[in-house]
């Protein structure tokens, strides 16, 4: 795995801590790889999912580090709780990820945000898949 360096915060995402643990931007892009296709997550999920609470920012920062497509983990599926789209720096910009995002059929709403009603995804809740 290759070491990602992030304007802000400055710093170095390494996979493994000192301390042998993983790091944690790496279990963030762990849980980030489980959300299924045409399902968003958001960033405090995410952090909760780690038993992190309360790190929903640094989630954001640890996806901000993924720059280019260099990367598996699809950080455009992570919204903010209302279902906004995010400043998108890995992934383009957020019309990058609106567009991505529609091409796996995901729906807005009319002040353009995600439709959590219908494509939510919570990690460690069963999926039922997308509401129709």
């Amino acid at each position: 795995m290759l070491i990602r360096y992030s304007a802000w915060p400055r710093t170095a995402y390494a996979p493994v801590v000192a301390d042998g643990r993983t790091s944690f931007p790496a279990q963030v892009y762990e849980v980030v790889r489980a959300v299924p296709t045409g399902r968003v997550t958001t960033y405090g999920a995410v952090a909760r999912a780690l038993g992190a609470a309360g790190r929903a920012r640094e989630v954001g920062w640890a996806l901000a580090a993924l720059r280019g497509d260099d990367h598996d983990v699809p950080a455009h599926r992570v919204v903010n709780v209302r279902g906004a789209l995010s400043g998108g720096w890995a992934f383009g910009a957020p019309e990058v990820q609106r567009a991505l995002l529609e091409a796996e059929g995901v729906e807005f709403d009319d002040r353009a945000c995600v439709r959590l009603d219908r494509h939510l995804w919570q990690p460690g809740v069963p999926d039922p898949g997308p509401e129709s």
